[in-house]
């Protein structure tokens, strides 16, 4: 009778132990946020609101870290290889999905060695002209254009600012000398100055400067006027119709994350989008909010990568 029940608890114990034995609950401590840019742009703006609200959702503390240089690829490459757990995430821009297209020998495949989790916002670019230029509308542009050819500023090679002007040259049948330039800053500041005639960057890079009257502003590329530039047409109500253009924001998590986690991530991201687009903080910074799940995510890039990729060739790009 002892040898039975003792073969009883044993059973007993073999049953239930499991149950105690549960992997802790996920996320159990701090997420870390890496934005390959510098601190204090629109990039790094946007995941330190993310970062907070995230961190609430989710009861664990969310960090952001700067990991800039060589054009998003050094904090890209950090994420990479950082382990597939969930608690290493990649915030970046549109840019970080075009490396293979703009570079020779990109470190990694955007698409093959990342998890998408959630695009989270998309931003207007704003066409702004040098002072010193008589047009006014999008209109005359086009037939200044026309007539002498000219400079085009471009912040990165592959950025929205690149596409998008290759897309308006295409559309507005203009052709452009592109000038290269090592960010918005120093792009800008040559407009102003007259030395290159244009450049097509997120509304919130180029707006202060645009509404001190030293770059005149001609046109955003969203389907609606942005109520933080009411005055300032879209490209659409301005002759081209198609012209329909958005920078954008997502999170990535390394390759092999469990998808799980990544759902988690979504789910939680989410919601916190939806809070920062409710409460105005988004609106500040000229961007909308945006929720998609994780296949809508993967799929969009997807779609983002085949366009832009045929842009660039189509204009004879070649990667550096």
């Amino acid at each position: 009778m002892k040898k039975t029940f003792l073969s009883l608890v044993a059973a007993t114990t073999v049953v239930v132990g499991p149950a105690w034995a549960q992997a802790p609950a996920f996320p159990d401590r701090l997420i870390r946020i890496v934005v390959p840019f510098a601190a204090g742009g629109g990039v790094d703006a946007t995941a330190r609101l993310l970062a907070q609200q995230l961190g609430t959702r989710l009861s664990v503390p969310v960090i952001v870290e700067n990991r800039a240089g060589a054009n998003g690829v050094l904090g890209g490459k950090a994420v990479q290889t950082a382990p597939g757990d969930g608690y290493t995430l990649l915030f970046s821009a549109a840019t970080h999905v075009l490396a293979k297209q703009v570079m020779n020998n990109a470190p990694y495949d955007p698409q093959a060695d990342f998890a998408p989790v959630a695009r989270v916002a998309e931003a207007p670019l704003m066409l702004v002209i040098a002072p010193k230029h008589e047009a006014t509308k999008l209109s005359e542009l086009l037939a200044a254009m026309k007539q002498t050819p000219w400079t085009a500023a471009i912040p990165a090679a592959g950025a929205p600012s690149h596409l998008a002007t290759l897309l308006l040259a295409q559309q507005g049948k203009v052709s452009f000398s592109f000038v290269p330039y090592k960010g918005t800053q120093p792009a800008l500041v040559d407009v102003a100055g007259g030395h290159v005639d244009l450049l097509l960057d997120s509304m919130i890079s180029v707006l202060p400067l645009a509404k001190a009257g030293r770059v005149k502003p001609i046109a955003i590329t969203s389907a609606r006027r942005s109520p933080l530039a009411p005055d300032v047409p879209t490209a659409q109500e301005s002759g081209l119709p198609n012209l329909s253009y958005a920078s954008w924001y997502g999170v990535w998590a390394p390759k092999g994350t469990p998808p799980e986690r990544v759902q988690r991530l979504n789910l939680a991201i989410n919601d916190a989008v939806r809070e920062l687009g409710k409460s105005g903080a988004f609106s500040g910074l000229g961007i909308e909010p945006v929720t998609q799940d994780v296949v809508q995510f993967s799929r969009y890039i997807d779609g983002y990568v085949t366009q832009s990729a045929t842009l660039l060739k189509d204009a004879g790009f070649k990667p550096e």
